[in-house]
């Protein structure tokens, strides 16, 4: 009897796995839904990021949200990312949790990105990882990263004076603090600043102000920015660009900037909503998502100021084409609509979102190994000076000395 009833029971349990197989039949082997692309952003908050998360807002118009039925899954990291970075490595990994995860895009790839990035490529080989705007070491992100986007800060050092010079300036002022000089691509940037200025005629300084990311945070930073800018623009002159390497430190400047008379390029991670809306009182909310809108409106406001002529941008958000273009050349390469590795590609994802914008852009070149990085592109847009247009610089020829400094 006993053994009938086991006969039994194990031929139910055959049954029942049979079953089971059967009814999953129509899935891959890791488990996600036939033909299902998940896409994975990861961004700041709105205080540390905002035309990041504001470019992750657009794809999920676009494209949908992934709880929702849609493509796409949106996290941020907080905003204390240094002193929190198992948190941020921890939202980054979550993502893969998801079968269907295809792509996932970190925009700004802060610290704890590559680590993040290997965890998943160990757990989750098929995920294309990609990086926009990278503050970790080159070698370790590109290590990690099946693509890194970067503003063109090697080519832009050069670029940013030869517009400051265009624009009339005498001077330019380097705005900075040591994490962000120990950051590679930005400690050479700042070189190469230097450099031009020496070749092109303007003078070169530097200027440090308090890491956002210290004891004092945000608001002490900014604050200290108010405080400085009196006496900066005293010490060097009205016909001086002040340019600051982090975005916490934008908006005060520019306000300063134009109460006093200063100039300004464009911000680090260039956009007509970096800092110029707080700094001019500027409300944006009916041109959200409309650039050529806000950056007539911002235009107005500038000029209206007294800004004319000496400040300027990028007409599109690099922090938030870059969301928009790396989203969508994933899911294009996971689509077969275009090809993983190829950079014309890449630059066409970027061109896509910025109708009327020139790009350049080209493979990172290590200095060291003298051999270009095929995983590593390094991107930038024409200069928008307001109240004068673009100024060209996409059509200017960076001279080679400048690759190797």
């Amino acid at each position: 009897m006993f053994k009938r009833v086991l006969l039994v029971a194990l031929t139910l349990m055959m049954v029942l796995s049979l079953a089971a197989c059967n009814q999953g039949s129509d899935l891959p082997a890791d488990g996600g839904d036939e033909g299902k692309i998940h896409i994975g952003i990861v961004t700041g908050t709105v205080s540390q990021g905002e035309d990041e998360l504001r470019g992750a807002e657009a794809m999920i118009a676009k494209y949908g949200d992934a709880d929702e039925g849609g493509m796409i899954k949106h996290v941020t990291y907080p905003d204390n990312f240094m002193q929190e970075q198992e948190t941020t490595i921890a939202q980054i990994v979550g993502l893969s949790d998801d079968p269907n995860m295809k792509v996932i895009v970190v925009n700004q790839a802060v610290p704890g990105t590559s680590a993040a990035f290997k965890q998943i490529r160990e757990r989750r080989p098929d995920i294309i990882l990609l990086a926009n705007s990278s503050q970790e070491d080159v070698a370790m992100i590109e290590a990690a990263a099946d693509l890194v986007i970067d503003p063109d800060n090697i080519n832009r050092g050069y670029l940013m004076i030869l517009a400051a010079k265009k624009m009339g300036a005498e001077t330019f002022v380097h705005v900075s603090f040591p994490r962000h000089m120990s950051i590679e691509l930005l400690s050479e940037r700042r070189n190469i600043m230097e450099e031009a200025c020496k070749d092109l005629g303007l003078e070169f300084a530097d200027e440090t102000a308090p890491d956002p990311m210290s004891d004092v945070g945000i608001p002490g930073a900014q604050q200290f920015i108010l405080e400085q800018m009196p006496a900066w623009v005293e010490k060097y002159g009205e016909n001086t660009v002040f340019f600051p390497t982090n975005d916490a430190h934008t908006e005060p400047l520019l306000k300063m900037a134009a109460e006093l008379g200063a100039m300004f390029v464009e911000p680090d991670l260039p956009s007509p909503i970096m800092g110029y809306p707080g700094a001019f009182g500027i409300d944006l909310k009916e041109e959200a998502g409309d650039w050529p809108a806000i950056l007539k409106k911002v235009e107005a406001a500038v000029i209206e100021a007294g800004g004319e002529g000496r400040m300027g941008t990028w007409a599109y958000s690099f922090g938030y084409t870059g969301t928009q273009a790396l989203v969508e050349y994933g899911k294009q390469v996971v689509e077969g609509t275009m090809e993983a590795g190829n950079l014309d590609d890449v630059l066409e994802a970027f061109i896509m979102y910025t109708p009327g914008a020139e790009w350049n852009g080209s493979w990172f070149y290590n200095k060291v190994t003298g051999e270009e990085a095929k995983n590593h592109v390094m991107i930038y847009q024409d200069t928008y000076v307001f109240g004068e247009g673009y100024i060209g610089n996409t059509d200017e020829v960076v001279p080679d000395k400048y690759k190797d400094l």
